[in-house]
């Protein structure tokens, strides 16, 4: 009888995990391919959330009082490396040649935030705490007072034939949206009011350096 229960148990996990795999294969079915992502976002009408793009892991943040993360001294607050600074101008480069047209730029205050968004997309940067930095939401009103206020203005539609994009930190994205990106990675969110928003695609530098590759070796 004992035996027959553990069975019974093994079996039950089993099930449980196949039914778990099925439900992750159709959340993946749901992201859009790449080119088809390119051809969506031409039409306008999203939201980008790129998480910066890649830091020196030598420094860290000495965040002591307000104000401390807009610091762009190395040894006080964690900055964007060379690399990081290349993937940043070859994504902007990438996101023009494929003619994807970009509305707002909204950035965290930290330097290595605004850093990324002025080479990604050169001309005028919002700063803003709405996407700041989870390790520092005591100072504007607690953790998650600052997640609802972004995931407001994830759910908020851009104007009309553009989509906004947003310049901020992992540990938003992760606690907003459940999504975790890699440095310099986009998340592509079509907004749908109401403090809600659709996941449909991610790009990595590299990916939008090869679709823009693609396109002119048409």
């Amino acid at each position: 009888m004992q035996r027959n229960s553990l069975i019974t148990f093994y079996r039950s996990v089993l099930l449980a995990l196949l039914l778990g795999a099925g439900f992750v294969n159709a959340q993946d079915k749901a992201e859009l391919s790449q080119q088809a992502l390119v051809q969506e976002l031409r039409k306008g009408g999203y939201n980008l959330y790129f998480r910066h793009v890649a830091t020196d892991w030598t420094q860290t943040d000495q965040v002591q009082k307000s104000g401390d993360w807009t610091s762009c001294d190395p040894s006080r607050i964690r900055q964007l490396s060379d690399p990081g600074r290349n993937d940043a101008i070859l994504t902007g480069e990438a996101i023009r040649t494929l003619r994807i047209p970009i509305g707002r730029v909204v950035a965290s205050p930290y330097c290595r935030t605004i850093d990324t968004a002025k080479l990604m997309f050169p001309g005028s940067v919002e700063v803003s705490t709405d996407v700041i930095n989870l390790r520092v939401t005591d100072y504007f009103g607690g953790r998650d007072l600052v997640i609802t206020r972004f995931q407001s203005r994830l759910s908020a539609p851009p104007l009309a034939g553009t989509n906004n994009s947003f310049v901020a930190h992992g540990n938003l994205a992760r606690a907003a949206t459940t999504i975790y990106p890699d440095e310099g990675e986009a998340i592509v969110f079509r907004p749908l009011g109401n403090n809600q928003f659709e996941f449909v695609g991610r790009l990595t530098p590299l990916q939008w350096k090869a679709l823009a590759d693609l396109l002119t070796s048409e």
